[in-house]
């Protein structure tokens, strides 16, 4: 078995490969998510009412911002393969493409802003926590186009496997929001208590500056020379249409998956005050976890993006197989600990919540964890074969079985518990069934192979090609020479 994992760790595609371009982004995931968690019990101290507000509130912002997050951010997948396929001046304007989806995000931004009051009026929350949800949202708003910029950007360097300039850039933004946070909540050294609002505007100013940085090390001359990160600024209506092609269903995948989640904590909401704060802190957890995945499922796109554009759909295979190797592991100890040791986890949350109050969700969200500890084992199948997918262009297969799944499986079943008024552990059985039934049909999907022939650029122009497979002959020659020299002096 050790020399079997040793094999493993060096061959090509193999878990150091795999790590290399995923452990960056697994950082600048994580510290995203150490980010939302902070920012979530920095809320908790503040009020009960905060707390609960935080998560429908987020949720609906992302509800607004990813099919176009989405979109944008599928500009990874055409650089991972233009890259793999040695043509790179190709990368810069499929990037670009990506950034031109902001503009449309801003005026969306705009459009949903009035409809705030309205929609978390409809929802029925109460009064207190009504009010600040609509707050956090409408500032959330202003800082859509931003993260839509900085998805399309991130596409850049993760498809070139420059993962360690994305993970710094995320922990710079993730270290100036937590300050932030700190200083707006509270209203410490001078700055005004502003609560959640505050949480709000720290998040807009750290989004702000991430798109600014990522922007300006995208034009740097040297990218410019090699990628026209510059100077292929311009629009190109069928390379638009390709990206809007391939990430729109990928795009459409989040929106309505996430909107089926926002759903599900409104009605959540709707049983109790405790309920909602229990299922938020339980969620918020689970994305310690979860989040991070993102990072290595984003490694998966690239490395079979990369070598599709190869044609290596051999290597491609293996590196999924040694992702899904590590995430399962991974997400088994953590749901033991889930499992064994909750409080542990919950333990952040109560710290400086008021002790009366919080002993009833802390003893519900102990509970709630015990789903995530079992559903959490198929999260890990769920990220990497999804990503694989993605890398290869199947995106619309993605789409569907997301959407199908979530809607199907968690949101209608739990509008008719909500009518029954059910426990809200039944309403957790069906995200624990949503997950378990995502994940297999994931699977079924990378088994078949369709992916292997799949890609999402155009075919490279014949005098190209006859260029590049110059270049791998000139590459080869070295090689073939060394065969016939041994050839000559063994007599043959």
């Amino acid at each position: 078995m050790i020399y079997r994992l040793k094999q493993r760790w060096t061959a090509e595609s193999g878990y150091r490969e795999v790590l290399k371009i995923a452990f960056p982004l697994i950082l600048s995931t994580a510290s995203v998510s150490l980010q939302h968690f902070i920012d979530r019990v920095f809320l908790t101290w503040y009020s009960a009412e905060a707390i609960a507000a935080s998560m429908p509130a987020s949720l609906m912002s992302w509800t607004v911002i990813c099919l176009f997050m989405g979109t944008a951010a599928y500009s990874g997948t055409f650089v991972a393969q233009y890259y793999g396929a040695k043509r790179m001046e190709r990368i810069g304007p499929a990037v670009w493409q990506g950034i031109y989806i902001a503009v449309a995000m801003a005026v969306v931004a705009l459009l949903c802003y009035p409809l705030a009051d309205p929609v978390f009026a409809l929802v029925g929350h109460a009064e207190g926590v009504q009010q600040m949800e609509v707050v956090y949202f409408k500032i959330l708003l202003a800082g859509t186009p931003f993260i839509v910029i900085s998805n399309a950007i991130t596409g850049f360097f993760s498809g070139l496997g420059r993962t360690w300039t994305v993970m710094w850039i995320n922990v710079i933004g993730t270290a100036v929001n937590l300050l932030l946070d700190y200083l707006l909540i509270f209203g410490y050294y001078g700055f005004p208590e502003m609560g959640i609002a505050g949480a709000a505007w720290a998040t807009n100013a750290a989004q702000a500056g991430m798109a600014v940085l990522f922007f300006v090390l995208m034009i740097r001359p040297a990218y410019n020379r090699e990628y026209h990160t510059l100077q292929g600024w311009r629009f190109e209506a069928s390379l638009f249409r390709r990206l809007l092609r391939y990430g729109l269903p990928s795009g459409w995948q989040y929106l309505l998956e996430v909107f089926a989640f926002t759903a599900f904590i409104f009605m959540v909401g709707n049983i109790g005050l405790i309920e909602l704060a229990a299922s938020n802190i339980a969620f918020n957890i689970n994305m310690l976890a979860f989040m991070p995945m993102f990072g290595l499922s984003a490694a998966v796109s690239i490395l079979v993006g990369q070598h599709l554009g190869e044609d290596r759909p051999d290597l491609a295979e293996k590196a999924t197989w040694s992702a899904y190797h590590m995430a399962f592991g991974f997400f088994s100890i953590l749901g033991i600990s889930y499992y064994m040791v909750p409080d542990l986890f919950i333990w952040p949350f109560a710290a400086q919540a008021e002790g009366g109050d919080f002993t009833p969700i802390q003893l519900l969200a102990a509970n709630l964890l015990k789903f995530v500890a079992f559903y959490c084992l198929f999260d890990a199948g769920v990220m990497v074969f999804s990503g694989a997918l993605k890398g290869a262009g199947d995106t619309r297969f993605v789409a569907i079985a997301s959407i199908s799944l979530s809607w199907s499986g968690m949101m209608l079943p739990s509008l008719l518990l909500l009518h029954y008024r059910q426990s809200i552990y039944w309403f957790w059985v069906t995200v624990t069934f949503y997950v378990t039934t995502l994940c297999l049909a994931f699977l079924w999907r990378f088994l078949r192979g369709r992916w292997k022939s799949m890609r999402v650029i155009e075919e490279a122009p014949p005098d190209l090609a006859v260029e590049n497979s110059g270049a791998a002959g000139l590459a080869e020659a070295p090689v073939l020479l060394a065969e016939a020299s041994n050839s000559l002096a063994a007599g043959e």
